[in-house]
């Protein structure tokens, strides 16, 4: 599998942080992705200490951190306005619509967005 690519939920980073080796084994060597909207949850987490957020910093070095796009933005609208799902899940959503890949959460709400190619991981 390796060189495909994938945006990943702030769940997933967190599932792979925590251990979750066979999310890990399913990633090892492919192309890694996360919104920016990822990366600021994880590092805005309310006790989280200077430490973990280095740790998160250094993990999130091997990735791709897609900033918002007009293209990312529009999208971002017209997902919103399909679904329930809240702002930063759009945003997050449309990331990988608009770069066309596969987008791994544990989320079920994503599944209803039909224009996302959806990697559903359950644990």
């Amino acid at each position: 599998m390796s060189g495909n690519k994938f945006l990943l939920d702030t769940n997933a980073i967190l599932y792979i942080l925590g251990g979750d080796e066979a999310l890990s084994t399913l990633l090892y060597n492919e192309r890694l992705y996360i919104s920016v909207i990822t990366e600021m949850e994880l590092l805005s987490y309310k006790n989280i200490t200077a430490r973990e957020k280095q740790q998160i910093k250094n993990f999130l070095s091997d990735f791709v951190i897609v900033n918002i796009t007009d293209a990312i933005k529009d999208q971002a609208i017209e997902t919103k306005k399909s679904s329930h799902l809240k702002l930063p899940d759009s945003i997050i959503a449309a990331t990988a619509i608009v770069l066309d890949i596969s987008f791994v959460t544990s989320d079920k709400q994503f599944k209803t967005i039909t224009d996302l190619n959806l990697l559903y991981y359950e644990k």
